[in-house]
C-alpha cells in the first residue's frame, strides 16, 4: 500500500465543487464545534444528522464510544468513497478534536483508504499508518 497524493491542508476555509469535507461528528447531528461547526456554517452539514452525506461534507460519528463503535462508520464511508469516484473526500483528523481520540487510535481505521485515490487523508494519519 502506498500513499502517493496531496495530505489534506491543516485548515480548509473552501472546497472545489468535487470535494466533500469529512468531519467527526455525532450520532444526534448537533454540530456544535470544531470541524463539524465549520461544516454546518460551510460546506452543507444538516443539523439532526450525523452520518453520511450532507451538501459538500461527510459525517462520522466520533462521539458515542471508543474507536470499535467508530470503525463501521469509517468502513461505511470509505464503501462510500469507493462508489462516488467523482468525489474527492477531504479527511479532516476526524475523533482527535473534541472527541479526544489521539492520531494512533483514529489512523489505522483508515488503513483500507491508503490505496484510495479519492480519500485525502491528514499527514499524521498517512504516517501513523504507513511509517
Amino acid at each position: 500500500m502506498m500513499y502517493n497524493r496531496d495530505y489534506t491542508p491543516e485548515r480548509i476555509t473552501a472546497l472545489k465543487p468535487n470535494e466533500i469535507f469529512v468531519f467527526g461528528s455525532n450520532l444526534a447531528g448537533s454540530h456544535g464545534g470544531g470541524a463539524a461547526l465549520l461544516a454546518y456554517h460551510r460546506f452543507g452539514a444538516i443539523w439532526g444528522q450525523g452520518v453520511g452525506l450532507q451538501g459538500q461534507s461527510y459525517g462520522i460519528p466520533t462521539m458515542h464510544g471508543g474507536v470499535d463503535v467508530i470503525q463501521p462508520y469509517v468502513d461505511e464511508f470509505i464503501a462510500f468513497a469507493k462508489a462516488h469516484p467523482e468525489y474527492k473526500f477531504m479527511v479532516t483528523k476526524i475523533g482527535c478534536g473534541i472527541a479526544g481520540f489521539s492520531v494512533d487510535e483514529i489512523a489505522p481505521l483508515f488503513k483500507d483508504a491508503i490505496d484510495m485515490e479519492n480519500i485525502i487523508l491528514p499527514k499524521e494519519f498517512v504516517e501513523a499508518i504507513q511509517p
